[in-house]
């Protein structure tokens, strides 16, 4: 006798979240949290989520109760659209030599096989490793398990500075705040900025965070300056990005020599006045894109490239993708009639 579908809601995004003991609380909330906000605008769920586990039963977290979870792994990830593998501080770690029983490895890799989205949070990526699943991927984790990560994993390209990855169809994420930005960088590729904005703004997180990766990343908003010795070049440069900026005019805004400027700036900032200018400028440029309907050229004279060209060059560089396709991602979430594109 047939099983019944854990899935149910026609039409739906199917998502199956792997529960397996000691896993983060948060992570497996986060992810029912977002996407279970995530709607159209006649206010239909746009996903269906489910927990499901190799041994259906209670799970236990690492707090100081357990789950119960209902939906067996081997049914949920045969249906699913999406396989989402939160963390487990109980399984999850160097010593357990990568590890992972037969059946649920086999599981994934079939899952992958067959199309099917696979991502992690946190060490989840363990998880992917172990299955084979990472193996010339690009991928991240939690700084802390990166050595131990690469030590494991050496034929995964592991980025351990980075928010999260996309590779062919297999995401990572970095720690458990970070499970939120591949959540909704999925809600983006799925269903468009819109939707995903609207997610954010309903869970009060930004829809875009600042991780350093040449990823979709809006215009970030300046810190608040400390007193430190280039902060106030630094504020002043962020209000004239439009002009040219020569290294000589910054330092002389510190009253230093262009030697001195620069060597503070890096201690600092991390990075020199050059490459700092330049991610600013692309972050304007990428506001401008997403916000206004100015010409490509026009919004390359606001950040302070100068000519499209300029701009193509730095963005293709940056966050690999040319302004036209930023646009397109960022201004083409909803369709003629009013839609929302899948």
């Amino acid at each position: 006798m047939g099983h019944s579908a854990v899935f149910s809601r026609p039409g739906a995004h199917r998502v199956a979240v792997l529960a397996r003991h000691g896993v983060l609380p948060l992570e497996l909330g986060l992810v029912h949290q977002l996407f279970g906000s995530a709607a159209g605008r006649d206010g239909a769920p746009l996903y269906e989520v489910v927990t499901c586990a190799t041994e259906p039963g209670p799970v236990r977290t690492d707090a100081d109760f357990a789950v119960h979870v209902t939906h067996s792994a081997w049914q949920a990830l045969a249906e699913a659209d999406t396989v989402l593998v939160p963390a487990s501080h109980e399984e999850d770690v160097p010593e357990a030599g990568g590890y992972l029983a037969p059946p649920l490895r086999d599981a994934l890799a079939a899952a992958l096989r067959s199309g099917k989205r696979i991502a992690s949070v946190c060490t989840g990526a363990f998880v992917l490793a172990a299955a084979g699943l990472l193996d010339g991927r690009r991928a991240t984790t939690h700084w802390r398990s990166a050595e131990g990560f690469r030590r494991l994993f050496p034929s995964v390209a592991l980025d351990a500075d980075v928010l999260y990855t996309e590779d062919g169809g297999v995401l990572t994420s970095a720690g458990e705040a970070a499970g939120i930005d591949l959540c909704l960088h999925m809600i983006r590729r799925d269903f468009g900025a819109a939707v995903a904005n609207e997610v954010a703004r309903a869970t009060v997180v930004p829809p875009h965070r600042e991780g350093g990766q040449a990823q979709f990343i809006r215009r970030p908003v300046p810190r608040a300056e400390t007193a430190s010795s280039t902060s106030a070049a630094r504020a002043w440069a962020l209000e004239h990005l439009d002009q040219p900026l020569s290294l000589r005019q910054l330092a002389a805004l510190e009253s230093m020599s262009v030697r001195t400027f620069t060597r503070r700036f890096r201690e600092e900032a991390g990075v020199t006045p050059v490459q700092w200018l330049t991610r600013q400028r692309v972050a304007r440029a990428q506001q401008l894109l997403e916000e206004t309907d100015l010409p490509v050229d026009r919004v390359a004279a606001a950040a302070g490239f100068g000519t499209g060209a300029s701009l193509r060059q730095h963005m293709q560089a940056s966050i690999g993708v040319s302004p036209s396709a930023y646009r397109a991602t960022f201004r083409g979430a909803d369709g003629p009639d009013g839609s929302v594109r899948r």
